[in-house]
């Protein structure tokens, strides 16, 4: 459908009009110096009736395609539905100095906690269509790396750019919790859900676990906990090789109540495989229903007008200065021809 979005504009078209027929005003009457004989050059040259109409014409063209421009005329689409389904998922990864353990594997090749975190993480967040997702980094504190948005892409890639210690060696658990917490409050109809991957136990921030776990129930927050790491580990030492258990900080105890207090799950996920299946099982959470919205899209068309009205402004403006030049070229062949 066709519009003008500011129709009212329109009542300005008569504007030079009225000018025009604004009463003159009184000349001043100077002396004048009378020539008995002007150069020829120096008379001066009345417009013929029909240039200046046909000036008056195109300058009236110009004004009009100027004042529809204004007008802001615009083209309106049909309806188109928007998804309507989804969750406000928030994703806080732990970026401490133990996620740089390589025992784990994607694709054949060894790699540290994070790097298997990001190749896995990608793809669910791809599959997040109609959820806003955001997300947020904690070490020794927390902080927000990405607000909760529709933009997948541009989570993704804050995901990948991330580095070990890049907030500091420790594991705020409860600041990442108490962080997301507060980012969920200005959402008042929202399935509030916070996925937590970590490979530790608290040892830093403001606010312990279990206040955060406080918090979370008291706001409605669904916490799921993933501990990441491997049981069984090869290590090379001046004795030869050993086995160790490279999760052995892991407080699973503590992740486990956290996730099961709000309503939540504990997932442990020892490599790709395993938390590529928690992502799956996540995938079934409840989405919540949402008012059903329609936008019509919308497509500006003032800048022909306006192009229009410039490029007339333009030569009308570049007129003068043509007939001056052709001018010049005649009087000099005639000079040359006499």
């Amino acid at each position: 459908m066709f519009e003008f979005a500011w129709w009212w504009m329109w009542f300005t078209l008569p504007l030079p009009i009225l000018i025009y027929l604004l009463p003159a005003k009184a000349q001043v009457q100077s002396a004048a110096l009378r020539v008995p004989h002007l150069p020829q050059a120096l008379q001066k040259v009345s417009k013929p009736p029909t240039s200046r109409r046909g000036f008056l014409l195109v300058a009236a063209l110009a004004w009009i395609a100027l004042v529809g421009a204004s007008a802001r005329p615009q083209w309106l689409g049909e309806p188109v539905s928007i998804p309507a389904e989804g969750r406000d998922l928030m994703i806080a990864v732990d970026l401490s100095g133990s996620m740089k353990i390589d025992d784990m594997q994607v694709n054949g090749r060894q790699v540290d906690r994070l790097q298997m975190i990001k190749s896995v993480l990608h793809d669910f967040i791809q599959r997040r269509v109609g959820d806003r997702l955001g997300l947020i980094f904690f070490a020794d504190t927390a902080y927000l790396q990405a607000p909760l948005t529709y933009d997948r892409e541009t989570v993704s890639q804050l995901l990948n750019e991330s580095l070990i210690g890049l907030v500091g060696e420790q594991t705020a658990i409860g600041d990442a919790i108490g962080l997301a917490i507060k980012r969920f409050q200005s959402k008042k109809e929202s399935n509030k859900v916070l996925i937590l991957l970590t490979d530790g136990q608290n040892t830093a921030g403001n606010i312990s676990p279990q206040q955060a776990n406080e918090l979370a129930i008291n706001n409605g927050v669904t916490l799921y906990t993933i501990g990441v790491g491997a049981d069984q580990m090869m290590v090379q030492s001046i004795f030869g090789s050993r086995q160790v258990n490279p999760s052995q900080e892991l407080d699973e105890n503590m992740l486990t109540q956290l996730a099961e207090s709000t309503g939540g799950r504990y997932f442990r996920a020892r490599d790709a495989e395993s938390l590529k299946e928690i992502y799956n099982k996540l995938d079934e959470l409840e989405p919540i229903a949402r008012e059903s919205r329609q936008m019509r899209p919308l497509q500006a068309l003032y800048y022909y007008p306006l192009a229009f009205s410039l490029v007339i402004t333009f030569l009308l403006a570049l007129k003068p200065l043509m007939l001056s030049w052709v001018s010049n070229i005649k009087r000099t062949d005639k000079k040359g021809a006499k």
